[in-house]
């Protein structure tokens, strides 16, 4: 996907997310997040819209820690949200495509800028999803093309760091098959943290499958896996230690 792409989608979605927050009230629980509310969605969000903003508009170079959320609430607190949305698209849109600064996975994209449009997108679409979840009724729909973005992000990003606890004693090989998208990855466990490469093994003892936006959003830990395969130990294991 092209960084326009992203930038539209991060627009799209942080909007949505305020609206859902606004229908759902703040007291709502979030069914897809246990123990929060949407004042807990909406200061984690917003916390993390400005984070990215400051790591960007600053060219930070060095490992940022993330700040506790504010104790905002009401009408204060969804304004703060809506702003540090607007203020996070303003300083996406308008920062150098040459520009450097840290990044915290090593998922390959073409630049940090670019790194942090894909994060912020998928972070915010997720997130979209979860104010939805606490309104009801129907969630917006996932593009097929950004779905795979995102299961890539999270495989070759997330899961390749080091704090990954998707780990076997022995080798062991899943593999991750976006049907509606002919899209798949090998995912090789072991002690050590995860590897994925794109494209299918003949190895494997696992396969997590489904349309491409299910298994977003089943992979993110939001919905079950449309269809698990295999040795049930390791996608038992898949699904207990793969929370980000």
């Amino acid at each position: 996907m092209e960084t326009a792409d992203f930038l539209q989608t991060l627009d799209r979605e942080g909007r949505a997310l305020g609206a859902a927050a606004l229908e759902a009230g703040l007291d709502a629980e979030v069914p897809t997040c246990p123990d929060w509310r949407v004042r807990d969605l909406l200061r984690h969000t917003g916390t993390v819209h400005r984070w990215a903003t400051g790591i960007v508009a600053d060219a930070t170079t060095a490992p940022h820690p993330f700040p506790d959320p504010p104790a905002l609430d009401g009408t204060e607190l969804t304004t703060w949200y809506r702003d540090g949305h607007r203020r996070l698209v303003d300083t996406l849109g308008s920062a150098p495509r040459n520009l450097t600064c840290w990044t915290f996975h090593p998922a390959p994209v073409s630049s940090p800028l670019a790194f942090w449009l894909r994060r912020q997108a998928h972070e915010t679409t997720v997130h979209r999803y979860d104010a939805e979840a606490a309104r009801g009724g129907p969630a917006s729909p996932i593009s097929t093309d950004f779905a795979v973005d995102g299961i890539d992000e999270l495989l070759r990003g997330f899961h390749a760091r080091s704090r990954s606890r998707l780990r076997t004693e022995e080798p062991k090989v899943v593999r991750v098959h976006a049907l509606d998208a002919d899209a798949v990855w090998t995912v090789r466990l072991s002690p050590q943290p995860p590897v994925t490469e794109p494209g299918a093994p003949a190895e494997a003892v696992a396969e997590l499958a489904g349309p491409a936006d299910e298994l977003y959003l089943a992979l993110w830990n939001r919905k079950p896996v449309p269809k698990a395969t295999g040795d049930l130990e390791l996608i038992h294991l898949w699904r207990t230690n793969s929370g980000i």
